[in-house]
């Protein structure tokens, strides 16, 4: 093989691996979303941990424009498209939870379970419809990596008047 076939080949090689290696962040751009910086959590927790190839994302809530945590009750507060837009917010700072401990959101190998809670008012039945926007997103960023096991269930009340608390458990690829 000639040096020029070999250098050829390195371009294709490098060239691909440059066009997957971007996937995720192409995705993201394309969507109009940057991942906000990660804050310290509240309480006495931390906002992921990893055990082999698993990263489970501690339970994340929405902030508003100003900073603060998103409040509200759906069904009286909140509509459902509301609420999916506050779910899909949470999604963004799972995402960025992920990032913050897998350090390349294209190291997912599948999003494994999301669990939802909605924070409603009594006879609310439209939970599955908020927690979509989590759901969604996690699809419109990794395809078919984004499809999961999920619930969505009806809660009282969550941390801080939240709408909503969402959690994931994402499969990651080996550490280098």
């Amino acid at each position: 093989m000639s040096i020029r076939n070999i250098v050829t080949v390195l371009l294709v090689v490098v060239t691909t691996f440059s066009a997957k290696a971007s996937e995720t962040k192409k995705a993201l751009s394309d969507l109009g979303i940057e991942l906000p910086e990660m804050n310290a959590p509240v309480a006495n927790y931390v906002p992921a941990v990893r055990t082999g190839n698993l990263v489970f994302l501690a339970g994340a809530i929405a902030k508003d424009a100003d900073g603060k945590f998103a409040k509200g009750k759906l069904g009286e507060d909140l509509s459902v498209e509301e609420g999916y837009e506050v779910a899909r917010k949470v999604g963004v700072s799972l995402l960025a939870a992920l990032l913050a401990e897998i350090g390349d959101l294209d190291k997912v190998v599948q999003f494994v379970k999301v669990e939802g809670f909605v924070n409603c008012i009594d006879g609310f039945e439209k939970q599955s419809l908020v927690i979509n926007g989590a759901s969604d997103l996690f699809v419109q960023v990794f395809g078919d990596k984004g499809k999961h096991a999920r619930f969505a269930v009806g809660v009282n009340a969550l941390p801080f008047g939240a709408p909503v608390e969402i959690s994931a458990v994402v499969e990651v690829a080996d550490e280098e």
